[in-house]
C-alpha cells in the first residue's frame, strides 16, 4: 500500500502525535477530575476543559504558515517544550493547593496548544507524501490512529495512577511522554525552508473562507467535533454522579479510543470504495442515535458499550473532512487550511464546555445528550452535499 520509506515517516509521525496527544487527554481527563473532587461545580470543570482549546485559537493560524515555511522539525519543538511546560505546571501545583485551580487553567493552555501546534505540522507533513484522493484517505486514516491510540494510553494510564499514586504520579509522567516526540521527529526528513510569499503580508486565512464548500465543510467539522466534546466532558460527570472509579471512566473513553482506532484501522483496506460525503450523512445519523440512548446506560458496561458505537462513527469522519479539506484548498496554503479548521473546532471546543456545563445545570445531562443528537442528525443533509463539490485531484 505504502513504500518502505513512506511507511517509515508514517510510523515517526504517528508516534510522534501519540506522545504529544497522550500528555493532552491524561491532563484533561485527570484535571477536571481533581476539581470535582475538590467540590467544583460543574461549570466550574466547563471552563478548565474549555481552556484546552483556547491556546490553539490564538496559535493555529501562524502554527500553520510556520509549517507552511519551515516543515516539521521547528514547529515540533515548539509544540514538546508547550506540551511538557503545561503537565509540569500541573505537576508543581500538587504541593501548592492552595493554587490548584488557576494553575490547572494555565496548565490546561500550555497543554493544549502544544499538542495543536504539533499535530497542524504533523498532519500538513502527512499530507505531502500522498499522491491522489485515495491516498489521502488512507494517509489520513493511519495517521488518524494516533490521537485514537492516544486517548487510549492518556486518560487509561492517567486513571490507573490517580487511583494508584495519585494525581502527582499521573502528571509526572504525562509531562515525560512528549519528549518521544522529539526522539521520534528524527526519523523525519527535513524540508528545504521556504522563503516567505510576496503577498503574505497582505494575504489573510479568512480568504480561504471563499473556497466553494469549505464553509459547509467547517459546518458539519464543527458539529462531529461538538460529538466528540460532549461526550468527553459528560463521561467524566455522569462517572462521578454514579460512583464509577477514576479507572472506570478512564476505562470507558479507552474503549471509545478503541472503537476509533479498529475503523480507521479498516478504512485503508477499502478507501477506494468510500464517497467522503455518503460517509459523512451516515456517521451524522449514527451519532445521533447513539446520543439517544446514552441517558439510558446507568453501568459502566453500558456506557463502555455506546462509547464504542459512538467511536466506530466519529472514528470515521476525521479521514473524510481532511481528505476532502486538501482537494478543496491549494497546496501550499494546506498549512493554513488545517490551522483555519483547528480554529474553528478550537473556538467551539472552548465554547461548547461552558455551554454544556450551564445546561447541563439547568437541564441535565441527559437532555444535553438528546439536544446535541437532534443537533447532528440535522447536519447530516449538508453533509450530503459536500459530495456535490467539485473536488481538486
Amino acid at each position: 500500500m505504502f513504500d518502505v520509506g513512506l511507511g517509515r515517516i508514517l510510523v515517526a509521525l504517528i508516534v510522534g502525535q501519540i506522545c504529544l496527544h497522550a500528555c493532552m487527554t491524561g491532563v484533561r481527563m485527570a484535571a477536571p477530575l481533581q476539581a470535582l473532587r475538590e467540590g467544583q461545580a460543574a461549570w466550574v470543570v466547563g471552563l478548565l476543559m474549555g481552556l484546552f482549546a483556547a491556546a490553539p485559537i490564538v496559535l493555529a493560524l501562524q502554527a500553520g504558515r510556520l509549517a507552511d515555511r519551515r516543515g516539521y522539525h521547528h514547529p515540533m519543538r515548539i509544540a514538546v517544550a508547550l506540551t511538557m511546560l503545561g503537565a509540569l505546571v500541573a505537576l508543581a501545583v500538587t504541593w501548592v493547593p492552595h493554587f490548584t485551580f488557576p494553575a490547572m487553567c494555565v496548565a490546561a493552555m500550555l497543554v493544549g496548544g502544544g499538542a495543536n501546534v504539533g499535530l497542524i505540522a504533523i498532519q500538513r507533513t502527512a499530507s505531502r507524501h500522498a499522491t491522489d484522493p485515495t491516498a489521502l484517505k488512507r494517509v489520513f486514516s493511519w495517521l488518524g490512529l494516533a490521537p485514537a491510540l492516544a486517548n487510549v494510553i492518556g486518560p487509561v494510564l492517567a486513571g490507573a495512577l490517580i487511583d494508584l499514586g495519585g494525581f502527582r504520579a499521573a502528571y509526572a509522567v504525562m509531562a515525560a511522554l512528549p519528549l518521544g516526540a522529539l526522539l521520534w521527529a528524527r526519523r523525519v526528513p527535513k524540508e528545504t525552508a521556504r522563503p516567505r510569499a510576496a503577498d503574505a503580508a497582505s494575504r489573510r486565512a479568512w480568504d480561504l473562507l471563499r473556497t466553494p464548500g469549505l464553509r459547509r465543510l467547517l459546518a458539519v467539522n464543527w458539529l462531529l467535533s461538538s460529538s466528540w466534546d460532549v461526550h468527553s466532558f459528560l463521561v467524566p460527570v455522569l462517572g462521578h454522579e454514579r460512583g464509577f472509579s477514576a479507572s472506570a471512566i478512564g476505562l470507558v473513553l479507552g474503549v471509545f479510543a478503541v472503537a476509533v482506532a479498529a475503523v480507521r484501522l479498516a478504512i485503508p483496506l477499502i478507501a477506494q470504495h468510500l464517497r467522503e460525503g455518503q460517509v459523512l450523512a451516515g456517521c451524522m445519523l449514527w451519532t445521533a442515535g447513539v446520543f439517544a440512548l446514552y441517558p439510558f446506560a446507568h453501568a459502566a458496561w453500558a456506557m463502555g458499550l455506546l462509547a464504542a458505537a459512538l467511536g466506530l462513527a466519529l472514528g470515521a469522519v476525521q479521514p473524510m473532512i481532511m481528505t476532502t479539506l486538501h482537494q478543496l484548498t491549494p497546496p501550499e496554503r494546506h498549512g493554513e487550511a488545517i490551522a483555519l479548521r483547528s480554529m474553528t473546532i478550537n473556538f467551539s471546543s472552548a465554547l461548547m464546555p461552558l455551554l454544556f456545563g450551564a445546561l447541563g445545570a439547568m437541564v441535565g445531562a441527559s437532555a444535553l445528550f438528546w439536544l446535541m443528537g437532534a443537533a447532528v442528525g440535522a447536519g447530516s443533509w449538508p453533509a450530503r452535499r459536500v459530495a456535490a463539490v467539485p473536488l481538486r485531484t
